[in-house]
């Protein structure tokens, strides 16, 4: 994929993202395509993923949910791209409090798709935007934290020594 091409995937991606259409954002990936959300879980397949988007990030974030994307870069397989989002919570316990968010996309690309979409966002400074209390904050954190140190990728990097790479680094 070109950076040119990404380019226009990506405004596809955010354009159905912020209308809630969650077919159109499911077409933006391959049909086996995977999701990373951070608050709602992974979730696989164009129907899942087009589910997650309409019917649990819409129901939360509402309809002034903004989310632009800055910045792209593109090898052919693997893109980044900075993120800034915004949206006035829908969720009862916070309802009416607006959060704007600041990230980096990870997109891994297979023919003219994304097969896997993960993101590095700070949702500490979201839940303070919220206003969640600081023990149910403290879980949400350390469930995260569980989650990085469990991942094989994480747990590959502890194991080299300093100034060691992984293969192909």
């Amino acid at each position: 994929m070109t950076s040119e091409e990404f380019s226009v995937l990506l405004q596809r991606f955010t354009q159905a993202a912020e209308t809630g259409d969650g077919h159109a954002f499911a077409e933006c990936f391959t049909p086996d395509g995977v999701y990373h959300d951070y608050i709602y879980g992974d979730h696989q397949g164009r129907a899942d993923i087009a589910h997650m988007m309409s019917e649990l990030f819409h129901r939360d974030a509402g309809p002034d949910y903004r989310w632009e994307m800055f910045d792209p870069v593109c090898n052919g397989t693997i893109a980044y791209a900075s993120s800034l989002s915004s949206f006035t919570s829908k969720v009862p316990d916070f309802a009416g409090r607006q959060v704007v968010i600041d990230g980096i996309s990870r997109f891994e690309l297979r023919d003219g798709l994304i097969s896997d979409y993960s993101e590095s966002v700070n949702g500490g400074v979201a839940m303070a935007q919220l206003g969640v209390a600081p023990p149910r904050l403290e879980k949400v954190l350390l469930r995260w934290s569980k989650q990085l140190l469990e991942r094989p990728a994480t747990q590959a990097f502890m194991a080299r020594a300093k100034g060691t790479r992984a293969a192909g680094h």
